[in-house]
This record gives C-alpha cells, sequence and structure tokens, in this order.
C-alpha cells in the first residue's frame, strides 16, 4: 500500500500559512502605495523602506525557527509562537494606517491641487513640462529619466512635449510627460509636508518595525508545521495544499483591500482593522482544528510504518553515490572507504544545498522585485486606479491558485527539480514579455489586460517555485532541526527582499519602470542556472507499507 497525503490534516495546519499571507498580501499591495501618497519619496526610498522589515526578518526568522525547534511546550513545538505571534501583529498592525492620517491628509491636498492644476490651467502645465524638458536636456534626469528622454526626442520636438495635454490621442502625455509629472507632485509633497514633519515618517517606520517583529516571530514555526507533520516524500504535495491555504488567506486580504479602495481611495484604517478581524477569526480555526501534539505523534507512527527515517534517506544516498563513484560491495563494507564516501556525501549535500539557497535568492530578487512595486507600477504605469489595480491582481491570484494541487503532483511525476526549473521559466517568458510588449501609448484598458495576461505567467510559475523549493531545503534536515532549516529558506528569501525592492527602484528612477521587468527577468535566469547544478534534495519514490504490516492489517 503506498503512502497516502492526510489532506484534512494538511489543511487544517494550513490555517497557519493563511494567517501569514492574509497579513503580507495587504502589506506588499497596500503599503507602497501608502508610502507613496503619504509621503512623496522616490521609487529608491520606497524600496529601502520595503527592504527594511526583510532586513529585520534576515536575522529573527533563522532565530525563531532555531528557538522553536527547542520549545517543550505542551502545546507543541510552534503553536504558541503562531498565537502570540498572531495576536501581536493584529493589535500592532491598526496603528499602521492610524501614524499616516494626517500626513495623508495634507498630501492628498497638494495632490490633487497639482493635478487639477496639469489638467485644467494650460500655462502652468506647460510652465512644468518645459521645466521637465530642460532638466532631461541638461542631463539631470530628475523628471524624465535618459532612456525615457531619448526616445521622446527621437519622436516629438520640445515644443509639441510642451504644448501636450492629457487627452493626447498619440499616447504621448501617458508616454513621456505622465511619469515626469508624478515625480514632481512627489517632489512636492516631499519638500511641502514630508520634510517639515519628518517626525511622522520616523513614527511611521518604528510602528512598521514594531508589527514586523511581531511577524517575525511565528513565520518560520508556522511554516515548519508542515513538514514536522508531514513525512518526507509527501512534502511536495503537502507544500502544495499549504500554500493553496495560503492563497485562500491572501484571497481575503485581496478583497478587503479591493472593497476598502472602492469605497475610499484613501481608505487605508478601514482596509487595515478589516485585514486584522480576518487574521483574527483564521487564528481561531487554526487554535480549535490543530492539536499539534497529537498530529506529530501520528507522522512520526506513520513514518514507523513505512520505514521513513533520517538515517535510511542518508542510506539510500550513500549508496546512490557509492554507484556514481564505482564503489563496489566489498570495497564498501571497509570503514576507511565507507567513512570517505560518507564525507564526500555529506560535502556534496553541502554544496547542493548552498545552491539551492542561492538559486531561491536569485528568484527572490526577481519577482520580489516585481511584487514589491507592483501596486506602483499599475496605477502609475498602467494608469489604472487602486480599485482597478486590486481586480488585475486578484483576477491573476485567482486564476493562477487553481494550478496549486496539479503542481504538487507534478513534482511526484517529474521531480522538484525539473517543477522548479519549469516554473523559473514560466515566469522569465512573464518578466520579457511584460518588458517587451506593454506599450506606454496604448489606453489603459489594454495595458491592463495585456499586463494581467502576461503576470498570470508568472503567477502560475510562483506556484511551480513556491511549492517545490521549501521542500527541497528541508529534505535535507532531520526532524530535530526542521525549524532551523526553515530559518535558512527565510535567510533565503529575506536577504533577496532586502534589496531587492531597492535596486528595483533605482531601475525605476533612472532608467524606466519597464526596466524592472528585464532586471526581473535576468535574475531569475541566473536561478535557473544555479538550480540546474543541484544534485540532492529532490523528491524520492513513494514508499509502500512494509510487508509484515500488511499482513498484520490484514490479520
Amino acid at each position: 500500500m503506498n503512502l497516502k497525503l492526510d489532506y484534512k490534516k494538511t489543511i487544517k495546519v494550513g490555517f497557519a500559512f493563511a494567517i501569514i499571507q492574509c497579513f503580507w498580501v495587504v502589506y506588499d499591495y497596500v503599503i507602497p502605495l501608502l508610502i507613496d501618497n503619504a509621503f512623496g519619496l522616490s521609487n529608491a526610498m520606497r524600496g529601502l523602506i520595503m527592504g527594511l522589515d526583510n532586513l529585520l526578518a534576515l536575522f529573527m526568522l533563522p532565530l525563531f525557527g532555531k528557538i522553536s525547534d527547542s520549545c517543550k511546550s505542551k502545546y507543541g513545538r510552534r503553536t504558541p509562537f503562531i498565537v502570540l505571534g498572531t495576536l501581536a501583529a493584529i493589535v500592532l498592525m491598526i496603528f499602521i494606517p492610524v501614524t499616516t492620517a494626517s500626513q495623508l491628509k495634507e498630501a492628498n491636498v497638494i495632490r490633487n491641487d497639482l493635478e487639477t492644476r496639469f489638467i485644467e490651467d494650460a500655462a502652468f502645465r506647460q510652465e512644468k513640462l518645459t521645466e521637465f524638458y530642460d532638466d532631461a536636456e541638461s542631463g539631470e534626469n530628475k523628471y524624465i529619466s535618459k532612456i525615457v528622454f531619448d526616445e521622446l526626442s527621437g519622436k516629438i520636438s520640445k515644443e509639441e512635449f510642451v504644448n501636450l495635454t492629457t487627452d493626447d490621442e498619440a499616447g504621448y502625455f501617458n508616454r513621456f510627460a505622465k511619469d515626469g509629472m508624478n515625480r514632481y507632485i512627489n517632489d512636492q509633497v516631499y519638500n511641502q509636508v514630508t520634510k517639515q514633519h519628518s517626525v511622522r515618517l520616523v513614527f511611521f517606520i518604528l510602528v512598521l518595525f514594531l508589527v514586523l517583529v511581531a511577524m517575525g516571530t511565528y513565520r518560520s514555526p508556522a511554516v515548519a508545521l508542515m513538514p514536522d507533520v508531514t513525512p518526507k516524500p509527501l512534502r511536495s504535495q503537502a507544500n502544495a495544499i499549504i500554500n493553496l491555504a495560503g492563497g485562500v488567506g491572501g484571497a481575503i486580504a485581496t478583497i478587503t483591500y479591493m472593497v476598502g479602495f472602492l469605497i475610499n481611495e484613501n481608505g487605508y484604517v478601514g482596509i487595515y482593522i478589516a485585514n486584522a478581524l480576518s487574521m483574527g477569526i483564521l487564528l481561531l480555526c487554526f487554535i480549535k482544528l490543530v492539536n499539534e501534539p497529537k498530529m506529530v505523534d501520528e507522522c512520526r507512527r506513520i513514518c514507523e510504518e513505512y520505514g521513513i527515517t533520517d538515517e535510511d534517506d542518508e542510506a539510500v544516498d550513500l549508496k546512490e553515490q557509492e554507484a556514481e563513484d564505482g564503489v563496489t560491495a566489498d570495497k564498501a563494507a571497509d570503514e576507511a572507504v565507507l567513512s570517505a564516501e560518507k564525507q564526500k556525501l555529506k560535502k556534496s549535500k553541502t554544496i547542493s544545498f548552498l545552491l539551492i539557497l542561492a538559486s531561491i535568492f536569485m528568484w527572490f530578487m526577481g519577482y520580489n522585485a516585481v511584487s514589491s512595486n507592483l501596486s506602483i507600477y499599475i496605477v502609475n504605469v498602467l494608469g489604472c486606479t487602486p480599485f482597478i489595480g486590486t481586480v488585475v491582481s486578484a483576477a491573476s491570484m485567482a486564476v493562477s491558485a487553481v494550478a496549486f494541487i496539479p503542481v504538487g503532483m507534478l513534482a511526484v511525476k517529474i521531480g522538484r527539480k525539473k517543477s522548479i526549473m519549469l516554473g523559473l521559466l514560466f515566469a522569465t517568458v512573464s518578466f520579457v514579455c511584460v518588458f517587451l510588449f506593454i506599450k506606454p501609448q496604448w489606453g489603459t484598458s489594454v495595458k491592463a489586460i495585456m499586463f494581467a495576461l502576461f503576470y498570470l505567467i508568472a503567477g502560475f510559475g510562483l506556484i511551480v517555485v513556491n511549492v517545490n523549493t521549501f521542500p527541497m531545503v528541508v529534505e535535507l534536515s532531520s526532524a530535530k532541526d526542521v525549524g532551523k532549516y526553515t530559518g535558512y529558506y527565510y535567510m533565503a528569501t529575506m536577504s533577496a527582499q532586502a534589496i531587492t525592492p531597492y535596486i528595483g527602484g533605482l531601475f525605476m528612477d533612472h532608467l524606466s519602470n519597464r526596466s524592472l521587468f528585464a532586471y526581473s527577468a535576468v535574475c531569475v535566469i541566473i536561478s535557473i542556472v544555479l538550480m540546474a547544478l543541484v544534485k540532492h534534495g529532490d523528491s524520492k519514490p513513494l514508499p509502500k507499507k512494509k510487508v509484515y504490516e500488511m499482513m498484520e492489517d490484514v490479520d
């Protein structure tokens, strides 16, 4: 009898990941807009703030993963961290939009006034467009990046540019002037409000820091719970279910900010209150449904029945290494040879482990550069409102989520490594298509539809990669240090996410907004190369129940 995944138990455990995704989906989409609208910072500075949370997590996630490994609570190793961390995050996150209320109100007065003047006051518009053109021509490129100006100067003259209007039928205003207009407005918000009340920005970052500390205390324990209660050969399938549960949490969060922006484009307080309630309800479901000690004991019993142990995995890998090296059974019996083979295997596994982490690092360098700037790209480049942006994002998420379970099964058929490389290829194709084929002169609806279709490809790639990378990492761990290896996994992901929003912002500031996708594509291609060199951590064939156990079942 083949080993089978307990879907019901896995779904229950998935509530922990649903809580996490409920927070991060709102954070990744809403916080960039909040920073942009309230403080008027540059793309690079906004990216720096968005990356700070990941810099913090770089230290916290391995630490709390290791601490949870040693926890001896009667509620289990992971559950206390999940419950207490979620409660702290729920209380603190309400203060994120509250701290920016006054700042946002003053910034919106300036923003709305300038946007209206650009549309209605021809003399003001011409004055500013002249300023933008002269600045770019002098090489300052404060308002129009060099790559955009080079294209502009080959299309229209300075006189034609200065006389552009917002209803320009050729699309030149959206193509060449709109980004400069947005940068100018942000400059005015920063100079007139943010600089005058810099303590507000400091206080906002402080509150953000406390919320992220709360989230950092339980992310590794929550993710480590799945491998704690799942036999190794089933972890890709289980991770697909866990990610599907996370997708449900993300969908709840998406609906939250979709409705929030539909009611009020500046309804950040309402969005975060609703999201806190959603996280609280999911936490209650987790507490009610998950008995961690009982689930861990069940997993241990199943592993014993099917002969799944860490030592057995090492023995299998050792035999494979011996076969690869041409070592005979007689030679392997010799202690010296056997010891050398073990050392060689250990080194090979360490190299594979580091390559997996490096591949994951480059994958998140590419994907998070896009995801952390997604709401800004949709609003400022595609020209969508925040609400329409949520529809584009939600549509892509909903369609790609259908792939979670098939992707888990795919790993059983072709292995984790091949599945990951396939997912990375999909993401590369997506980013290249956005870079090459989304044209600024197109209408907003056409750009939004085309972007949603291309981004859907990346969404599918994301699922394939994320379902399989974490199981590859913990495949190389033992039962006693799953939390530590989970921390290593997040060390790779968070270190990438700490720096890539800033680098992506630099590309947007100094080249063009769409150059972000070229940068991301290059990062993902490097990730493919690194993954191709990995030799260990792939899924193994599903074991069958021991013969004597099957006979006992018949008796």
